[in-house]
C-alpha cells in the first residue's frame, strides 16, 4: 500500500498503531479478555518449549555468521545446515565466546551485571581487534533524538483500507502477548489481569502511533532478556525507557560497534530459561490427555509460528473438552459396604447391590449433545444384566444442567424401560434441574421426584422387598 514512497509507509504504520490502539481499547470496554481463558495451562507448556526453540532458530545464524532464512523453526534450522559450510569461523568464536562468559559468569556472579560486562567487552574488542574486517557485523549508526508527535496525514479511505491490517495485529498481539505474559505469571507465581493488559495495549500503541512509530506488542524475545536480566517488576521497564531516553539522546555512538552475534548469545542464554522439559514429562505421567495438547502446542508454534501454533492448541483442547462432554461415564452403582454411600463397581466390585435393581449416574450434564450416548449407554448396561431387573435408579448428582433434549431422554429412557416391563426412578436431582423434570411432567411417569428421595432409601425399601411399597408404586 505504500513501498512506493517511504513517507507514505511511515505514517501507514503510525495509523496502524493508533488503529490497534483504539481496537484494543474497545476490546477493554467490552470485557473481550475473556478469550484467553481458551489458553490453557497445558497449552502454555508447550508454548514455553516452543518459544524457545523457535528463538534459538531464529539466533543460530547470526551466531555463526551465516544468513537466515525461513519462516518457521524448521525451516529455519533446515537453513542453518544447508549454510553450515559458510559459518565465519571469527564471528563463530565471538558468539560462542560471549556465550560461554554469560553462562559462566551467572554461575559466580548476579545474572543482571554479566550481560552489561560482557556486551562493554564486546565493544572494546571490536574497537581494538576490528573484528568487523573479519565479518563480524556490528549494530551500526543508531539514530538519535525523540520522534515527532502528531497525527499521521492520511484520508479515510486509507484508514478504512488499514482498518482488517489493525484489527490482525491486534489479534496477533493480544493472544501472543498474553500467552507470554502468562507464561512469566506461572513461572514467578503472580496473579495478572487479561483485561487490563487490553488497556496498556491501547496505551502503548496510541502513544506509540502519535510518536510515529508502528505497531507494538508484548516482546518474545526481550521479555526473556528482561526476565533473564533479573527483571522482576515493571519499575524496570520504567527504568529501561528512562536510560534508552539517555541514550537516544547522547550515546547512540557508544553502541556503533556491538557485536550482533553477542546479542545473539544473550538472547539464546535468556531463551534457555523458558526450557522445562520436568513440566512436560509430568504431564506426560499424570495425563496423557493434556501431554497431547501440550505436543500439538509445541508442534504447532514450531510449525506454524507462534499465533497460529497457540490458536491451533486452543482449537485441539476445545474439542477434546466437547468429545469429553459428548462421552460422560454411565457408572454402575452399588452401596459401599457398612455405610450409606454408593461408588462406581468396576472400581470396587465389593460394593454391595440388590438383586432386580440397577443404579446408574451419568457422570456430567444432559446436553443435547450427550443425551444420546447415555440413552444408548444406559440401555446396555441394563440389557447386559443377568438375570433381568425390574427397577432402574437413575442418579442425576453429577448432573448440574440439564437441556430440553436431556429431559426428553429421561421420557425416552422411561417408555423403553417401561415397554420391557422395568421402571425408572429418578434420585438426586438439584434443585433446578427438579423443577424442570416436574414443569415437563415427568412426575405423572416415574413417580415423585423429592429431594429427600435417595438411592439409600429405594435400594432398602427394594431389598426389604415390602408388600406395599410407597416409593416404587405410582
Amino acid at each position: 500500500m505504500g513501498i512506493e514512497d517511504a513517507t507514505r509507509y511511515a505514517e501507514m504504520a503510525a495509523c496502524t498503531a493508533i488503529l490497534v490502539g483504539i481496537i484494543s481499547f474497545f476490546a477493554w470496554l467490552l470485557r473481550l479478555s475473556d478469550i484467553v481463558s481458551f489458553i490453557s495451562e497445558t497449552i502454555l507448556s508447550g508454548f514455553r518449549l516452543g518459544a524457545a526453540l523457535v528463538i534459538a532458530s531464529s539466533q543460530l545464524p547470526k551466531i555463526m555468521g551465516i544468513k537466515g532464512g525461513g519462516h518457521n523453526f524448521f525451516e529455519r534450522i533446515y537453513h542453518v545446515f544447508q549454510n553450515m559450510g559458510d559459518t565465519n569461523l571469527v564471528v563463530l568464536a565471538v558468539g560462542r565466546g560471549a556465550l560461554v562468559l554469560m553462562l559462566v559468569g551467572q554461575r559466580i556472579v548476579s545474572k543482571g551485571i554479566v550481560p552489561l560486562v560482557v556486551v562493554s567487552l564486546s565493544i572494546v574488542m571490536m574497537s581494538l581487534l576490528h573484528l568487523s574486517d573479519y565479518g563480524v557485523q556490528v549494530t551500526g549508526t543508531v539514530p538519535g533524538g525523540v520522534p515527532r508527535f502528531g497525527l499521521p496525514g492520511l484520508s479515510l479511505n486509507d484508514i478504512e483500507d488499514l482498518v482488517p491490517v489493525a484489527f490482525g495485529c491486534f489479534l496477533l498481539a493480544y493472544v501472543e502477548g498474553i500467552s507470554m505474559i502468562r507464561t512469566f505469571a506461572s513461572k514467578h507465581h503472580y496473579a495478572i489481569d487479561p483485561r487490563q493488559e487490553l488497556l496498556a495495549a491501547g496505551a502503548a500503541n496510541l502513544t506509540v502511533g502519535l510518536g510515529q512509530g508502528f505497531p507494538v506488542a508484548v516482546g518474545l524475545t526481550q521479555s526473556t532478556v528482561n526476565e533473564h536480566s533479573g527483571a522482576r517488576t515493571p519499575l524496570s521497564m520504567l527504568v529501561a525507557c528512562s536510560v534508552c531516553g539517555i541514550v537516544l539522546l547522547f550515546l547512540t555512538g557508544l553502541f556503533h560497534d556491538l557485536p550482533q552475534p553477542v546479542l545473539a548469545a544473550m538472547v539464546l542464554v535468556a531463551a534457555k530459561s523458558l526450557v522445562n522439559v520436568h513440566e512436560l514429562n509430568h504431564l506426560r505421567r499424570v495425563s496423557k490427555p493434556e501431554f497431547v495438547v501440550a505436543l500439538v502446542t509445541l508442534s504447532g508454534v514450531l510449525l506454524l509460528g507462534i499465533l497460529k501454533g497457540v490458536l491451533v492448541a486452543a482449537v485441539v483442547s476445545l474439542l477434546m473438552l466437547v468429545h469429553r462432554v459428548a462421552h460422560p461415564t454411565v457408572t454402575i452403582l452399588g452401596r459401599i459396604p457398612g455405610t450409606d454411600q454408593f461408588g462406581g463397581l468396576h472400581r470396587h466390585p465389593e460394593n454391595q447391590t440388590v438383586p432386580g435393581l440397577l443404579a446408574c449416574r451419568a457422570e456430567g450434564d444432559l446436553l443435547y449433545f450427550n443425551v444420546g450416548n447415555i440413552f444408548n449407554e444406559v440401555l446396555g448396561h441394563v440389557r447386559a444384566q443377568d438375570p433381568p431387573i425390574e427397577l432402574v435408579v437413575f442418579d442425576l448428582s453429577t448432573s448440574n444442567h440439564v437441556d430440553l433434549a436431556g429431559i426428553q431422554m429421561v421420557r425416552n429412557l422411561h417408555e423403553e424401560l417401561s415397554s420391557e416391563g422395568i421402571k425408572l426412578k429418578l434420585v438426586g436431582a438439584q434443585g433446578h434441574v427438579r423443577d424442570l423434570l416436574r414443569m415437563d411432567g415427568l412426575e405423572s411417569l416415574v413417580g415423585r421426584i423429592h429431594r429427600r428421595l435417595s438411592l439409600d432409601t429405594i435400594m432398602n425399601e427394594k431389598d426389604s422387598d415390602s408388600e406395599e411399597d410407597p416409593i416404587l408404586g405410582h
